[in-house]
């Protein structure tokens, strides 16, 4: 197990690093076509097979609380950029799935923010550091996913 003062300070960081970069994104994001919330659900949306995903897997990836997920569905799926269905492998659960209008939109707002992301990303870490670090950010997601699962 890793000295506790080291792990502290590396969290700090990454934390620090994350709120930075996620505010110079913010700044920058094409906000009056979509909301930084819902592009992120248009883009968990859009790396299912299918471009569909059951509603409580959509609620385990996107960073806001399953209230708010719920009613930012129901604004996308008025403004005909995702479609909702009843699941039917269990009655219970929704489907969301893209429209080819919420796909669209979704490219166009993706191009410019991966640009602002290589601005800010891409230019202060050469590419292996780039593969380093999305190695480490995946291990330290997987040791904790399943304790959060347990939750």
């Amino acid at each position: 197990m890793a000295d506790r003062a080291i792990t502290v300070a590396a969290w700090e960081s990454l934390f620090r690093a994350q709120v930075t970069v996620m505010r110079a994104l913010a700044a920058e994001f094409p906000s009056e076509v979509l909301s930084l919330n819902e592009y992120d659900v248009l883009f968990n949306i859009s790396r299912a097979p299918g471009r569909r995903l059951r509603l409580k897997e959509l609620n385990r990836s996107v960073l806001i609380t399953q209230p708010s997920v719920s009613r930012l569905v129901d604004r996308l799926t008025a403004r005909g950029l995702i479609a909702k269905s009843h699941d039917p492998e269990d009655g219970r659960g929704t489907i969301v799935a893209l429209t080819t209008e919420g796909f669209d939109l979704f490219r166009r707002v993706a191009i410019t923010h991966m640009q602002t992301i290589n601005r800010h990303v891409g230019h202060a870490l050469d590419d292996e550091e780039l593969r380093n670090l999305t190695e480490l950010c995946d291990r330290l997601r997987r040791s904790v996913a399943p304790a959060a699962a347990r939750e």
